[in-house]
């Protein structure tokens, strides 16, 4: 599916390009890319615009395959405009969500639980530019997935997440590395791809 929001129109360096010189894609991203080409994307990526995420739900998929074991390798998470969960926090902003999806092959479409039409959404987050200085700036080039401010309660995921776009000319594909926050320590914990999917008209 092509994207509407707005590119920097960037060429791709080596550094972003598979082992078989090609531009990644979601696919090859989950089944193929190793750590050093995931951190370097992390490095290199830059920051989705707000706008471009707003209103769409994404295909996403961990990539270590640990996650196939247990059933946790699919997933979509979804972006919307609508008012902060927590008050608060880094402006400007939008939020977001998980939604579970059963086993699925990492070639098959995404489907959702409970179902497509009426999906569970949870594990919601606020999404910001990086606070440069602040704990969660490890990427300064990224976007920051709060989960921290995502209005969860006591016991919402502890987590956060930095999202860059692997291409400037192509914001349909992301690449996300998530944190485990404990009190001021940040433990890394797995990276993850998105590719836009669908359109969705959730407010929170």
């Amino acid at each position: 599916m092509t994207g509407q929001g707005p590119s920097n129109a960037l060429v791709p360096s080596r550094m972003l390009l598979s082992p078989t010189g090609e531009r990644w894609t979601w696919l090859s991203l989950v089944q193929k890319a190793r750590i050093s080409h995931l951190e370097a994307i992390m490095i290199q990526g830059e920051a989705p615009h707000l706008e471009s995420l707003a209103g769409w739900e994404w295909n996403g998929a961990n990539c270590v395959r640990l996650y196939s074991l247990v059933g946790l390798r699919r997933f979509v998470k979804g972006f919307y405009e609508g008012p902060p969960r927590v008050k608060g926090g880094p402006e400007p902003f939008i939020q977001g969500y998980n939604i579970s999806c059963p086993r699925l092959p990492d070639e098959a479409p995404p489907r959702l639980l409970p179902s497509d039409e009426a999906p569970r959404r949870f594990g919601f987050f606020r999404v910001h530019r990086v606070v440069k200085g602040s704990r969660d700036d490890r990427y300064p080039n990224a976007l920051l997935l709060d989960y921290g401010l995502g209005g969860n309660g006591f016991f919402g995921p502890p987590l956060r997440d930095y999202l860059v776009q692997v291409y400037g000319d192509n914001p349909d594909l992301l690449v996300g590395k998530a944190y485990v926050a404990l009190g001021p320590l940040r433990i890394p914990l797995n990276y993850f791809v998105l590719e836009r999917w669908r359109r969705h008209d959730f407010r929170g």
